[in-house]
C-alpha cells in the first residue's frame, strides 16, 4: 500500500528528531502532519504540541493510526487527501478560540511535492513548513540566479517565503528505501511577500513560461510570452535596466517581479 502512494517510511529516533526540532515546535502550536504512515514522526512530535492533524490518504494506514494505542489525546487522524483539505479549517476545528495559525510538516511522497508546496504557500498559510523531500528539489529550492538548478519552482516559492536546505536523509534511512537521497527543508512565509495573493497566479504562469524558453534571449522570450511588440518589450527591459540579451536564469526572484508587473502593464 504503502509503495503503491509513493510512501518510504522513516523510522530513525535521531533523524526524526531534528525534524521535530527544525519546527520548532510550540506548546500552544496545532501541526498539520502530511502522510503520517505508520505515525513514527507522529509519536514524537505529540508531545511537543498542542494539536496535531495527521492527514492519511491510505485508508488502511489511517485506519491503523485511529486503533494504535498512541496513548495521545492530541493527535486527529483524518483520513484525506492532503491537497484537497482545507488546512486551515482543520486547524480552526482543533482551537477555535484563537486566529488561525498553523505548522505544516511532513514525509511528502515524491510526485506530489511541488503542488503541496504550492498549496503550502496559499494563503491562509502556514507560519514554518518543514517537509521531506527529494534532494534536486531541495536543491532547486533553494538554489540562486544563474545556477543549474534555478528555475520556476526556485522564483515561485522564493518571491513569498524564505527557504533552507536543513540536512540530507540518505536513501538508505528509509523503509523500503527510495531511489534517490532526500533532504529536509524548512520553508517560512515572508510577512511581506514580493507578490500579493492576487498576482500569485499570474506571476507563476509568467516565470514558467518565461522559463520553458530559458536558452531565448529575453527581448524574445518576454515578447513571445507577453504578445509585446519587439520596441514596446526593449523599452521594459531598459526602463528596468535589464539587457536584451539577458537570459530568464540570470534575474533574481524580485527582478521577474518588477519584470511580470511591467509587462502586464503594457498589455
Amino acid at each position: 500500500m504503502g509503495r503503491r502512494l509513493g510512501q518510504h517510511f522513516l523510522d530513525d529516533p535521531a533523524i526524526l528528531d531534528r525534524i521535530v526540532d527544525a519546527l520548532d515546535p510550540a506548546p500552544d502550536d496545532v501541526v498539520i502532519e502530511i502522510g503520517p504512515g505508520k505515525g513514527s514522526l507522529t509519536r514524537r512530535l505529540a508531545p511537543r504540541v498542542g494539536n496535531i492533524i495527521a492527514i492519511e490518504k491510505d485508508e488502511k494506514l489511517a485506519e491503523e493510526l485511529r486503533i494504535a494505542d498512541f496513548g495521545l489525546r492530541n493527535v486527529s487522524i483524518v483520513e484525506g487527501d492532503a491537497l484537497e483539505l482545507d488546512w486551515a479549517a482543520q486547524s480552526a476545528i482543533r482551537n477555535p478560540q484563537s486566529a488561525i495559525s498553523f505548522k505544516v510538516v511532513g514525509n511528502i511522497p515524491y510526485q506530489i511535492t511541488s503542488p503541496l508546496i504550492e498549496k503550502c504557500l496559499s494563503l491562509p498559510a502556514p507560519t514554518v513548513v518543514v517537509m521531506l523531500v527529494q534532494k534536486e528539489v531541495a536543491d532547486r529550492l533553494v538554489s540562486t540566479p544563474g545556477s543549474k538548478d534555478y528555475g520556476g519552482l526556485t522564483v515561485g516559492v522564493q518571491a513569498v517565503a524564505t527557504v533552507e536546505k536543513l540536512f540530507v536523509v540518505k536513501a538508505g534511512a528509509f523503509k523500503p528505501p527510495p531511489k534517490v537521497d532526500s533532504a529536509v527543508v524548512r520553508i517560512v512565509p515572508l510577512a511581506e511577500p514580493l507578490v500579493s495573493g492576487p498576482e500569485r497566479a499570474g506571476f507563476r504562469a509568467f516565470v514558467t513560461g518565461l522559463f520553458s524558453q530559458r536558452r531565448k534571449q529575453l527581448i524574445r522570450s518576454l515578447r513571445d510570452l507577453a504578445g509585446l511588440t519587439r520596441e514596446a518589450t526593449a523599452a521594459v527591459l531598459q526602463r528596468l535596466q535589464i539587457p536584451e540579451t539577458a537570459r530568464v536564469e540570470v534575474l533574481s526572484p524580485s527582478q521577474l517581479v518588477a519584470l511580470f508587473r511591467a509587462a502586464c502593464v503594457q498589455l
